[in-house]
């Protein structure tokens, strides 16, 4: 090989390694961006994580919205779990509580985790709880049963375009997360 070759070998891995370090960052950014524009055009249907106040609000009387409930669970979670009603019709502004019930079928002590979305995206603004299951974890010792409640109101401002919301939770075992977690906040003390 010339020096001319061995240069342009040695560019081209350079350009190489910086291309695939800047993929690389690119996509670690990606989770942070997704989410940033996400909220900011009300899309993917992610609810709050924390309570909503409710101050008194107006409630539209002349107005119903359907709410429908769903539930899934990760396949690695053996246990029952299920809205208490699958539809319910609610006046915007009004505070509604319903529950969701679960039930460990193992003989193992299970912590599960519930992750909420609702649809259509741009109603997940207008979808607010004030007392969620999906807060906290759900620790579930073999063969117990469990009311988790939900209580929330949509807002009156909800566009009008929109006369259903669907709330689904899908419910995740973290059992071994939740575990390990404890260990290590007993090794820091």
């Amino acid at each position: 090989m010339t020096g001319n070759q061995v240069n342009a070998n040695r560019k081209l891995i350079g350009w190489l390694i910086a291309a695939a370090i800047g993929m690389f960052g690119f996509g670690f950014a990606l989770v942070p961006l997704y989410d940033v524009l996400c909220e900011q055009l009300g899309i993917n249907g992610k609810t709050q994580s924390t309570a909503s106040s409710y101050e008194a609000k107006t409630i539209d009387r002349d107005r119903t919205v359907t709410v429908e409930f769903m539930a899934q669970i990760q396949s690695d979670l053996p246990w029952e779990f299920k809205p208490e009603v699958t539809r319910m019709r609610v006046h915007p502004g009004e505070l509604v509580r319903t529950n969701f019930k679960a039930r460990n079928l193992s003989m193992n002590d299970l912590v599960g985790q519930a992750i909420p979305s609702v649809s259509p995206g741009q109603g997940a603004a207008y979808f607010n709880k004030t007392e969620c299951f999906c807060f906290n974890q759900q620790r579930l010792t073999e063969k117990a049963s469990a009311e988790l409640p939900l209580i929330f109101y949509v807002d009156p401002d909800l566009p009008k375009s929109i006369t259903t919301l669907t709330l689904s939770y899908t419910l995740y075992n973290i059992t071994d997360r939740e575990y390990i977690g404890a260990v290590e906040q007993g090794a820091a003390k």
